[in-house]
């Protein structure tokens, strides 16, 4: 499914959406170049798991955890991650398996060890669109879970 956010209001409803859609257990992955919106989206996924405490990119303690809304949010951002080796530390595999949505900032840094069924969202600007246009490209791995989304897989 490709979005269209023309602003970053547009760019938090759009991850709100998802985060009222997000069950337990889900991995979402968010990757784009620096200042496409991603600590925005992620602000509005937070808000769609009704999370109400403010949400910051945890890029110098790489993971961040919410517990206040209905599911906790495991917010990773792995910009810094010297290795893949050093996500371990974090307890990232107890973490994909928990009882929370688990949202990667700079996941393509990780992708070797990303579960296989995913939610992958791409954030890029298009210039000749406008400075605050991005195309949102949000790809499920499950297929059935996809169409319950309106995604495509």
């Amino acid at each position: 499914m490709i979005l269209e956010s023309k602003s970053a209001k547009d760019t938090f409803q759009i991850g709100m959406r998802l985060g009222q859609m997000a069950e337990a257990g889900e991995v979402y992955t968010l990757t784009g170049d620096l200042g496409v919106g991603k600590t925005v989206f992620t602000q509005g996924f937070a808000k769609g798991l009704d999370i109400e405490e403010a949400v910051n990119s945890p890029t110098f303690t790489i993971l961040q955890i919410y517990e206040s809304g209905r599911l906790p949010l495991y917010h990773f951002d792995v910009y810094r991650i010297g290795s893949v080796d050093e996500m371990d530390e974090t307890g990232f595999e107890e973490y994909m398996m928990g009882e929370g949505v688990s949202l990667i900032e700079w996941a393509d840094l990780i992708e070797e060890i990303l579960p296989e069924k995913c939610t992958r969202i791409l954030i890029e600007k298009e210039l000749e669109k406008g400075f605050d246009y991005r195309r949102i490209t949000v790809t499920v791995a499950d297929a059935d879970r996809a169409q319950q989304k309106g995604c495509k897989t």
